[in-house]
Parts: structure tokens; sequence; C-alpha cells
């Protein structure tokens, strides 16, 4: 991920608690790129190898559920645009379902 594209994503996560528990976390940006490695990959959560150094795939799907909860749905939209605007989208093997659009009538 290039420092341009960080500068625009950073500002959308929400901020590590100054005083946490426990270990010092995983930097915010290994975290995402874990979690697209993930996601690009299709590998489960357990299968992302610590060696990459993204941290743990508990960590990576903590991080990223703690993001969703606080609603950085704006993070997607511009992940979306950039890659759709490299053209590296393939818009015939999309799926939407009920989760992410509203299905009237069941259909």
């Amino acid at each position: 991920m290039d420092g341009e594209l960080w500068a625009r994503i950073e500002p959308l996560l929400s901020a590590w608690p100054e005083r946490s528990p426990g270990p010092r976390p995983v930097d915010d940006r290994r975290c995402l790129q874990g979690i697209l490695f993930v996601l690009y990959t299709g590998i489960t959560w357990q299968q992302l190898p610590l060696e990459l150094g993204f941290g743990s795939g508990q960590t990576c799907w903590r991080r990223l559920d703690r993001w969703q909860e606080a609603g950085v749905e704006a993070l997607h939209r511009i992940l979306l645009a950039e890659l759709n605007a490299a053209g590296l989208i393939d818009w015939t093997r999309a799926c939407v379902d009920t989760s992410h659009v509203r299905a009237k009538k069941r259909g």
C-alpha cells in the first residue's frame, strides 16, 4: 500500500485508546495489509502467516471488527474507488447480498 493511499485511509480509522491493557498493538497500517491479504487470498484468519509481519489472524480480525463497529464505511468506498480507477476490479464476478443492498419482497 503506497503512502498516498495510506494518508487518505488513516484518518478514517478509529484511534487506538491511549491507555489500553496488554502489549503494544500492531500498527494499523500493517493490520490493514493483513486484512487485505486474507481477503485477497481467501485464506482463513488462522492461516495468516506471522512471518509476514501483519500480526496474527486474530489480531487482524479483531481490528477489522473494531473498525466496523466504529463505522468505517468510507474506507470501503475509498478502496473500491482506487481499485476501480486502476482497473483492478472484475465487475463480472461481483456479488451482492441483502446485508449490503435491501431486497424488496425477498428478491
